[in-house]
């Protein structure tokens, strides 16, 4: 995770929550021992780029007011954008769930 956390110019600690919830969740399996880490469990074309985005950032939604649950907007009822943002919501959804980390992967090696 050193490695990563300096190629990727982010701190390891931070590295470190990410793997945890991703570890919690069933994304990836903690190796131990020497040449330990972490490993992918499923095949890279079974992830979703807005899978793993939703689960470790927890909302896609470009602003706030799109929100369900408590903290959704009080005026969700009235406003008149309202209908922008969730189609602005559903699109960004749509496009990282349509990207795989195999998609990934082979956009690196071009």
């Amino acid at each position: 995770m050193k490695e990563i956390a300096e190629s990727e110019q982010i701190s390891q600690k931070y590295l470190e929550s990410i793997m945890a919830v991703l570890s919690k969740a069933g994304f990836v399996d903690a190796v131990h021992g020497k040449g330990g880490g972490y490993r992918l469990n499923r095949k890279p074309e079974e992830y979703t780029v807005g899978s793993i985005l939703k689960l470790t950032e927890g909302s896609l939604s470009a602003v706030s007011c799109t929100t369900q649950g408590p903290a959704a907007c009080s005026r969700s009822t009235c406003c008149q954008t309202k209908p922008m943002w969730d189609k602005l919501d559903r699109m960004i959804d749509s496009f990282f769930e349509g990207i795989t980390l195999a998609d990934l992967l082979k956009e690196t090696k071009i």
